[in-house]
């Protein structure tokens, strides 16, 4: 363990995260979403939620805010669907504190997040239970303070 970085974060995770570029994209997905199917790399989270790991994660990455119009996007609801995910609010609280501030979230519908997934850095799978909180975060920039 260390100092500064919250349990939650696993080795493996830290590596991917550590990794990423500039316009990488991560995938935060939850229980039902096909991550074996869809993940170039797929990093195992069983037992958390996709909010405790935003909130993790978020201090550590930088959304790419500056150079792209939508640096993190949501799974669409289906047609029809009368479904209302509570959890995007949640994800609005913990972006809201976020030290990039709240990215502009885009709507990407089922099968087309499935290829974008495809494309993806990595897939997190998670033990989320929430419908509809699959979540596409995009690696912006690390900058020099001065």
């Amino acid at each position: 363990m260390l100092r500064g970085i919250p349990s939650i974060l696993s080795p493996e995770l830290l590596k991917v995260l550590m990794e990423m570029g500039h316009g990488d994209e991560i995938v935060l997905a939850d229980g039902n979403f096909p991550s074996k199917t869809c993940g170039q790399r797929v990093v195992r989270c069983d037992g958390h939620g996709i909010p405790e790991l935003l909130n993790a994660i978020l201090p550590l990455f930088p959304l790419d805010v500056e150079y792209s119009q939508y640096p993190a996007a949501l799974m669409q609801l289906t047609p029809g669907d009368s479904y209302q995910p509570v959890i995007w609010e949640e994800y609005d609280r913990v972006f809201a504190a976020n030290p990039d501030g709240r990215p502009a979230l885009e709507q990407v519908e089922r099968f087309a997040f499935y290829e974008r997934a495809k494309k993806a850095f990595a897939v997190v799978a998670t033990g989320e239970s929430a419908l509809y909180a699959n979540l596409i975060l995009k690696k912006g920039v690390v900058k020099e303070e001065e």
